[in-house]
């Protein structure tokens, strides 16, 4: 499925429920950051090696799907009500990161950008 037929079937979905009128960008904000905390919680207490074998769990690998989805579906809803061309704003976003992060600096390195 391609993100327009995607952002389609959200809003479609939304739309047959009526939960617009409960979807303000506050709610919305919220929304992320609670879905994004389920999936933390998932890898919560995990070691590195441990966080990978969830993968290899199809019960786990669906629940880190299902957040990662909510978190998706979110940010789709979002960027609709806002009128944000939500992949014109990753696309301009990456050229921010490739100016303030430039590969000769950062390569193989885990820096912010104040610190270069």
């Amino acid at each position: 499925m391609q993100l327009d037929a995607l952002i389609t079937k959200a809003l479609k979905f939304r739309e047959e429920r009526n939960w617009k009128q409960y979807h303000s960008a506050r709610n919305i904000a919220l929304s992320i950051v609670l879905e994004s905390a389920e999936l933390l919680e998932i890898f919560q207490w995990k070691t590195d090696e441990e966080s990978k074998k969830l993968l290899s769990d199809p019960v786990q690998r669906e629940n880190i799907a299902d957040e990662l989805s909510d978190i998706l579906l979110y940010s789709i809803l979002m960027a609709n009500d806002l009128n944000i061309d939500i992949i014109k704003a990753a696309d301009k976003k990456i050229d921010k990161n490739a100016a303030k992060y430039p590969v000769d600096k950062v390569k193989g390195r885990a820096v912010k950008y104040t610190e270069l």
